[in-house]
């Protein structure tokens, strides 16, 4: 759902983190291995749920609680390894024809994302079911997939020079809607979790949109900030869609409340007539004035502001933000690559501070946090011991090629795959895909 691409990081020590699709659990990559971890009872400790030594890696995206991770190393980029981290399986590989920028998991789906194209897979099997060719450039994988299997769109750059927003629908494999969002090329795009609504950021990074995913149509504008430009890196929806969290190379964490009954209301003018001195007055009078002035200026008179922020102790470090109900209470999580995952309250009243809860030094926890689950952490994941010959999957080669411009047919001539798709018929594929073994204690969603 959220990674941290480009890895200077490594050579810095520094770590990877991402967060599953429904901010349930917390997966963090340091050179000497990854680990997974529970967030319900993410206020007061961290609960290990699994700890291996393996490669360096590049990606790893959980799916859901299920025991299904998806990994790329470092030292093979262009292969990804589809594993069972409870079996201490690999169940099946893929390998493309250039490096693996992104991966993407929901029940029905699996993204693999390359500079120039994208591979849709079908999660139950790992078949290739649709390839798509010659995309703009993109180079640091910018892509997003909808976590809700009913609404299951693909989201990616539609240009290099502009904020065009291409949506995609995975399971019946066509173009949904093109969206003009910015000026701007692209920084960042998210789902909401119905998959209805997409959130975006150029690379100027002052303004936030979001769109309806099904026509294209503006739902909101929010306004990051007015005095500087900076480089968004996350944006994600709470569990609930009324909160919507953003981090970028600054100190500054903003979080905006997406009232979707005010925009109703104001779109439909329920107010009544005779509030002259209120609702009504203040829309003739923002009228009037905005006649008057620039579109740029009058832009800014109807922007949403943050609803709270957060200011953390450093500039220019890569961090994760997501919004999860744990324990029945709201929570703003930020994981960032120095190595901590601070966890905020969020307040209830517009304007006031969030409060710092707990930090977490993931560095210490990687070491020493007890493993809940009691599995063994010297078993190497993607690695030759352990992993029974039956279950890994012959691998499928994508090339990158292609030559049209449009999205190729599934089995047409510029996707080729081998070996029938891998992971076909294995049982504890399924199992894990199913997510039969969901991990207990996990956060609530609203």
């Amino acid at each position: 759902m959220m990674s941290l691409l480009g890895r200077p990081d490594v050579d810095a020590g520094e770590v990877f983190v991402n967060f599953n699709q429904n901010i349930t659990s917390l997966a963090v990559a340091t050179s000497g291995g990854y680990s997974l971890y529970s967030l319900g009872s993410v206020d007061s400790t961290l609960d290990k749920i699994y700890h291996t030594k393996s490669d360096e890696l590049f990606l790893i995206e959980r799916l859901f609680e299920s025991s299904l991770v998806a990994i790329v190393s470092q030292r093979a980029p262009r292969k990804l390894k589809v594993c069972h981290f409870k079996k201490q399986s690999e169940i099946c590989n893929y390998s493309y024809a250039n490096t693996i920028l992104a991966v993407k998991l929901n029940r029905e789906r699996l993204i693999v994302c390359l500079e120039e194209s994208l591979y849709i897979h079908n999660i139950q099997d790992m078949k290739v079911v649709h390839t798509i060719r010659d995309t703009p450039c993109n180079p640091l994988g910018l892509c997003a997939l909808s976590s809700s299997s009913e609404h299951c769109y693909l989201a990616y750059p539609g240009s290099v020079t502009s904020g065009e927003v291409q949506i995609f629908d995975a399971i019946n494999l066509h173009a949904k809607t093109m969206i003009p969002a910015h000026d701007t090329p692209l920084a960042a795009i998210a789902f909401s979790p119905s998959g209805t609504e997409i959130a975006t950021a150029s690379e100027r990074g002052t303004v936030i949109r979001v769109f309806s995913s099904q026509d294209g149509s503006r739902l909101f504008e929010l306004r990051r900030g007015l005095k500087r430009c900076v480089s968004i890196v996350s944006l994600s929806f709470s569990n609930c869609s009324e909160y919507l969290v953003s981090s970028s190379n600054t100190e500054t964490v903003h979080i905006f409340r997406l009232d979707r009954s005010a925009a109703e209301t104001a779109d439909h003018g329920k107010q009544s007539t005779d509030d002259w001195m209120g609702y009504s007055f203040f829309r003739f009078l923002s009228k009037t004035v905005t006649s008057y002035l620039p579109t740029q200026v009058t832009d800014v008179f109807s922007q949403g502001r943050a609803f709270a922020s957060v200011s953390l102790p450093e500039a220019g470090v890569r961090r994760m933000c997501a919004i999860a109900t744990i324990q029945k209470q709201l929570r703003l999580l930020i994981a960032s690559q120095d190595g901590y995952l601070y966890v905020y309250s969020i307040p209830s009243i517009e304007g006031a501070e969030c409060q710092l809860i707990k930090r977490h030094d993931l560095r210490l926890e990687d070491h020493y946090a007890m493993d809940i689950k009691g599995l063994n952490s010297g078993v190497s994941i993607g690695g030759a011991a352990g992993v029974p010959p039956s279950v890994v999957g012959a691998g499928a080669s994508g090339s990158a090629d292609g030559k049209s411009t449009a999205t190729d047919k599934p089995g047409g001539s510029s996707s080729s795959t081998s070996g029938g798709g891998g992971a076909s018929g294995s049982g504890s594929y399924a199992s894990a895909v199913k997510g039969d073994e969901p991990v207990a204690g996990g956060p609530s969603t609203t």
